[in-house]
């Protein structure tokens, strides 16, 4: 940074270890445009050079010592002035002094925290940044370089079917069911809507996915509905009796994991809206949540199936020689 017109007298520049073979991902900027940024994982470390270049060879730089900072921050937008760390993680690459010539300092965060998926939504960021810092006297001389986090999940263990009804007394009656409440953000989601009683002339039906941003606590509560998706189901007046199938693939849209109480600052939630409307554009509603997940590329049992599965076997086994044994003491 230069302040007060003073010139920088040195560049900083960020380069991670793996940077030649780390896979990147695509993630929203504030305004809108997309960049791609190294993609890291809760867990893994983050490791690399920082890299001191002096403006003018031979010149001094003194210097109140260098640092590197991994850190995690959720920014409301209603409330820039404040950053709300989450990780904060700080190393001295030197101590003060002066350095006479371009210098590189090696870093390493081993196996760094990372609890929160990267966002960047209507009202709330929440980024994870690599910021080096040469302290001066003056004008600090830093650089930041993001990065984006993606939160993995496996399989639910319990993932059961949605059953709802939509009913005016005596004027109409129609139920729908989905195949489950869970959706990893590739998946595809299966239903169907019976027909029990239609007295109402309805001249179109569809589904949208709607996104629901909650940010602040208490009165300061902001919510921030988005419609991701809209799906026709049929376009005319249906009868008794019939039932349509739906099928809606969620891998064409942007769409993230559900995120509930992050760090008590904000919540993503995801809700599948029926709509139904007649011929006298009254419109009629039903909204049931559903839970969105990331899958990773390999899916691995937690230790608790293994620990199920394992027990199963064993108690399969101890039957089966329980059994072998009545069997010989019988003869």
């Amino acid at each position: 940074m230069s302040f007060f017109g003073f010139g920088q007298t040195a560049e900083i520049d960020i380069v991670l270890n793996d940077a030649e073979t780390r896979k990147k991902a695509e993630h929203k900027t504030e305004d809108g445009k997309k960049d791609k940024y190294f993609l890291f994982y809760d867990g893994e470390t983050v490791s690399g050079k920082v890299n001191v270049t002096l403006k003018t060879p031979g010149k001094r730089l003194e210097h109140y010592g260098i640092k590197i900072e991994f850190v995690g921050q959720i920014e409301l937008y209603y409330d820039r002035g404040n950053h709300h760390e989450f990780v904060s993680l700080v190393k001295d690459l030197a101590r003060p002094g002066e350095l006479t010539q371009s210098q590189t300092f090696d870093f390493e965060f081993t196996h760094v925290e990372k609890p929160y998926e990267s966002y960047t939504g209507q009202n709330v960021k929440l980024r994870y940044f690599l910021r080096a810092t040469v302290s001066r006297r003056l004008n600090d001389i830093s650089k930041e370089m993001d990065i984006v986090v993606q939160t993995l999940c496996t399989y639910p263990e319990l993932n059961s079917s949605i059953k709802m009804e939509v009913g005016i007394e005596d004027c109409l009656h129609i139920e729908f069911e989905y195949n489950k409440s869970k959706y990893h953000l590739r998946d595809v989601i299966v239903g169907k809507i019976y027909f029990l009683l239609v007295r109402i002339k309805i001249k179109h039906m569809e589904i949208n996915i709607i996104k629901r941003e909650t940010t602040g606590t208490g009165p300061s509560v902001y919510h921030e509905n988005d419609t991701i998706a809209k799906y026709e189901i049929m376009d005319g007046a249906p009868v008794r009796g019939e039932s349509i199938p739906i099928r809606l693939f969620l891998a064409g849209y942007e769409l993230t994991p559900t995120m509930r109480d992050i760090n008590k600052k904000f919540s993503v939630r995801y809700y599948l809206n029926l709509v139904l409307i007649d011929e006298e554009e009254r419109r009629y509603f039903k909204q049931q949540e559903i839970t969105l997940w990331r899958k990773g590329d390999i899916v691995r049992r937690s230790m608790s199936q293994q620990a199920s599965i394992a027990a199963q076997r064993f108690e399969g086994s101890n039957s089966e020689t329980a059994s072998a044994q009545a069997k010989e003491e019988s003869n």
